[in-house]
C-alpha cells in the first residue's frame, strides 16, 4: 500500500503554481468558470500525483491577496509545502504572506519551486535565487533545494519529482491509533447519492457505514452516517490520514453544510467559543498584538470573528510570543497543539498565529498567577504533565478519556496508559457515582479543596448553631450547590466520614473536633431533662413541656435534647420522643426476651410490656422496625434482621437511635 501525503502550493498570484501542478499530474486544478474566464485561482483546487511508494494528494491555494483566506482553509493538514516564485517575478508580498503562514501553521518540510526560468536568462536566475534564499533563511525552507522548472520547456520536472519523493521519505508515520477527524473545505450534491464533502484528513480512519458527529458551525452537533466514500474521485471502503477525501452523508441537506464544518469521531471533539492559546506576533506586521484586538480567527477550515486578549501582557512586538485567550462569535472545533492563523478585522493583513493550548476553554483572569502557570503547564512535552493538567482545569466536572485525547494531544492508548499511572501515584482519584456507569475522575488537588471547602462551611455552620450536635446533610450540599451536583457533594462528605474528618450517618454530620457549648443555665436545663426521662422510662416528658422552665432559652430547646442524644444520655425515637438511654437498653432487653419466647407481638402487647400507653407504644415500635429487632407483617411484630446480632444478650451502653 502507498503511503498518503498531503502537498500545498503556496506562492504569489501568477506565479504558475497551477500550471505546474498540472504539468505534474495533468490534472488543472481550476475548477470555476471564473476561475477560466479571469486565469487566476480564486479557490482551492485538487489534484494528485504518484510517486514511487507515495501517493500525493495535493492542495493548490489561491495567490491573490483578497482569497488569504481560501488559501488557509487549503492549507490545513497539509505535510509538505511546494512554495512557488516566479523567476520573472521574483519575491513579492503574498510570496512573503504565504511562507509567514506555513510557518504558523507549523509545517515542517518542504521544497521551492522557481517557475517560468525559460523567460528569464541565467543572470536574472542567479539573482532570484539568492532572493529566495534571503527569504527562507531561520525558515524551514532554508535548506530546501530551489528547483529551476519551466511547464513550456518542460525543464526542471523530473527533478521536482525527485526532491518531492525525497521529501516524502521525511515525513514522520503517525500512527492510526488516532481518532477521526475531517475539516470540511467544500461541499456538492452528487445526483442520486446526496451530499458529499470533501476535506484533508489529519488523524484516524473511518469506514463505510460507520457513524460520525459533524460540527454543524453552530455550536450544535449531530450523528451522521458515512454513506460512501471517495480519495481522488475513486470509490474506497476506507479513508485514512494523509488522504484527501470525498465524504458522501446519508440524510444532510447540502444547505446546511459548509466551509469550516467538521466531521468527527463520536465523543472527541466539542465546539467552544473560547479558546486558549500561544500566540506569536508576526513580523510582516510590525506593530504587534494588543489585548482586546479584534481579530479573524482561521483554524483547519474554519474562520471566524474574535477578540484576542492577552493573559499576562498588555500589548507584545512584532516576533514576540504570549499566553492569550480567545473569544469567538460562533464555536469552533480543534484539538491541543492545533496550528491556528489570526489576522486583522478588515482580513488584510495576517498578524500572527501558534498553537491551541485549550480547546475549551473557560475566562481566565488576565494575570492570575497560578491559572496562567499551569495554563503553561500544557505546553510541557510530557503527555502525563499535560494530561494531569487538563485534569486540574477540569475541576469539579471531572474528565473523561475523550478529554484526554482532545485536550492534551495524546492517542487513545496512549491515554489509557498515562491514565494508570496517574492513578497510581495519586494525581487522580476515581469517584464511583450510582448514576455514572464510569468512575468520574478528578484531579486530587481539586478533591482536596473541595474537602477543606466542605469543612470550612460545617465549620462556619457549628459557629452559627453552636448547640447543633450535627447538621442536616441536605442543607450542606444546598449550600455547596456550587461544587456540583448533590449527588457528587455527597460522595465528597462520604469520603470525609470515611477518613474521620467527619462524624455522622446518611442524615446528619458534624465535624470531628466539634463538641457543643452549652451555657452553665442550658447545662442545668439539660440536666432537668434527662433526670425526667430517667424519672418516667416509657412514658417520658415531651419536648413542649420544658417551654416554661427554659425561660430564654426555649428557642435552643430542641439543640439541648440533641447535645444529650451526643453524649449519650437519651435516644431520639422520634421527633417528639426521646428515650433515656437506660430506659432504651430495657427496651431492648424486653421486646428481645419476649420475642426469643416464640410469640408474635401486637402494639397493645409491648404498650402492656413496657407498661406505657399507646401514644407512646407506636413511636416505639416504629423505632424497633427501623432497628432491626422487630420485623412487622400486619399488625404482628416478628423478631427483626439484628435479633441474631442481639443474641438475646442485654445490651451494656446506651445505642444511638436508628433511623
Amino acid at each position: 500500500m502507498p503511503r498518503d501525503v498531503i502537498l500545498g502550493t503556496a506562492g504569489h498570484i501568477d506565479h504558475g503554481k497551477t500550471s505546474l501542478i498540472k504539468a505534474l499530474t495533468g490534472i488543472d486544478c481550476d475548477r470555476l468558470p471564473e476561475e477560466k474566464a479571469r486565469g487566476i485561482t480564486i479557490d482551492i483546487g485538487f489534484a494528485y500525483l504518484e510517486l514511487g511508494d507515495y501517493r500525493l494528494g495535493i492542495v493548490d491555494v489561491p495567490g491573490h491577496e483578497r482569497f488569504i483566506k481560501n488559501m488557509l482553509a487549503g492549507a490545513t493538514g497539509i505535510d509538505l509545502a511546494l512554495l512557488v516564485v516566479a523567476a520573472d517575478d521574483s519575491v513579492m508580498p503574498q510570496t512573503r504572506e504565504h511562507l509567514a503562514i506555513l510557518r504558523l501553521l507549523g509545517v515542517r518540510h518542504g521544497l521551492i519551486a522557481m517557475t517560468k526560468v525559460d523567460l528569464v536568462d541565467n543572470t536574472t536566475r542567479s539573482v532570484v535565487e539568492m532572493e529566495i534564499r534571503e527569504l527562507v533563511r531561520d525558515t524551514f525552507l532554508a535548506d530546501s533545494p530551489i528547483v529551476a522548472t519551466s511547464v513550456t520547456t518542460g525543464e526542471g520536472l523530473e527533478e521536482l519529482k525527485h526532491h518531492l519523493l525525497r521529501l516524502c521519505e521525511q515525513v514522520e508515520v503517525r500512527g492510526q491509533d488516532q481518532w477521526f477527524r475531517m475539516p470540511i473545505d467544500r461541499a456538492f450534491v452528487v445526483q442520486g447519492h446526496g451530499t458529499v464533502v470533501t476535506g484533508s484528513v489529519p488523524s484516524g480512519q473511518v469506514r463505510v457505514g460507520e457513524e460520525l458527529e459533524w460540527h454543524r458551525g453552530d455550536g450544535k452537533v449531530e450523528r451522521v452516517r458515512v454513506r460512501g466514500l471517495t480519495n481522488h474521485g475513486r470509490p474506497v471502503q476506507e479513508v485514512h490520514r494523509g488522504q484527501r477525501a470525498g465524504i458522501n452523508l446519508a440524510g444532510v441537506p447540502h444547505e446546511l453544510v459548509r466551509r469550516g464544518q467538521e466531521l468527527f469521531t463520536p465523543g472527541y471533539l466539542r465546539p467552544s467559543r473560547v479558546v486558549s492559546v500561544r500566540v506569536e506576533a508576526t513580523t510582516l506586521h510590525p506593530r504587534g498584538l494588543r489585548h482586546r484586538l479584534p481579530v479573524h480567527l482561521h483554524a483547519g477550515t474554519a474562520e471566524v470573528l474574535g477578540t484576542l486578549s492577552l493573559l499576562d501582557a498588555d500589548a507584545i512586538r512584532a516576533g514576540e510570543t504570549a499566553l492569550a485567550q480567545v473569544f469567538l462569535e460562533e464555536p469552533i472545533t480543534t484539538v491541543w497543539g492545533q496550528p491556528f492563523v489570526i489576522r486583522d478585522v478588515s482580513a488584510t493583513h495576517t498578524l500572527g498565529g501558534g498553537r491551541i493550548l485549550q480547546p475549551v476553554a473557560l475566562k481566565i483572569r488576565r494575570r492570575h498567577v497560578e491559572v496562567i502557570e499551569q495554563l503553561e503547564q500544557l505546553e510541557s512535552s510530557q503527555p502525563l504533565q499535560r494530561m494531569a493538567t487538563v485534569a486540574w482545569f477540569a475541576g469539579m466536572k471531572g474528565v473523561e478519556l475523550a478529554d484526554f485525547i482532545r485536550d492534551a494531544g495524546v492517542t487513545p492508548s496512549e491515554a489509557q496508559h498515562y491514565l494508570h499511572q496517574l492513578q497510581q501515584d495519586g494525581t487522580l482519584i476515581a469517584l464511583t457515582l450510582p448514576s455514572r456507569r464510569l468512575p468520574l475522575l478528578i484531579h486530587a488537588q481539586r478533591i482536596r479543596e473541595a474537602e477543606e471547602r466542605i469543612l470550612q462551611l460545617i465549620q462556619n455552620m457549628h459557629q452559627q448553631f453552636p448547640l447543633l450536635t450535627t447538621l442536616d446533610r441536605q442543607k450542606i450540599v444546598a449550600h455547596l450547590s456550587y461544587l456540583g451536583d448533590a449527588e457528587l457533594v455527597q460522595t465528597w462528605i462520604d469520603r470525609l466520614l470515611s477518613s474521620g474528618a467527619l462524624v455522622g450517618d446518611t442524615q446528619r454530620v458534624a465535624h470531628a473536633e466539634f463538641k457543643p457549648k452549652l451555657s452553665a443555665n442550658q447545662r442545668k436545663l439539660k440536666d432537668r431533662i434527662v433526670a425526667a426521662h430517667q424519672a418516667s422510662p416509657f412514658q417520658p416528658p415531651e419536648p413542649k413541656e420544658f417551654i416554661p422552665l427554659a425561660g430564654g432559652n426555649a428557642h435552643v430547646l430542641k439543640e439541648i435534647y440533641e447535645v444529650a442524644v451526643a453524649e449519650g444520655l437519651l435516644i431520639r425515637i422520634s421527633e417528639q420522643l426521646y428515650l433515656a438511654a437506660e430506659a432504651e437498653i430495657e427496651l431492648r432487653r424486653r421486646i428481645t426476651a419476649r420475642l426469643q419466647q416464640g410469640a408474635a407481638l401486637t402494639v397493645a402487647d409491648i404498650r402492656d410490656l413496657l407498661g406505657t400507653t399507646r401514644k407512646y407504644a407506636v413511636p416505639i415500635c416504629e423505632y424497633l422496625d427501623r432497628c432491626g429487632l422487630t420485623r412487622r407483617e400486619g399488625d404482628l411484630r416478628y423478631p427483626g434482621p439484628s435479633m441474631s446480632i442481639e443474641g438475646g444478650s442485654t445490651p451494656s451502653t446506651p445505642t444511638t437511635a436508628c433511623t
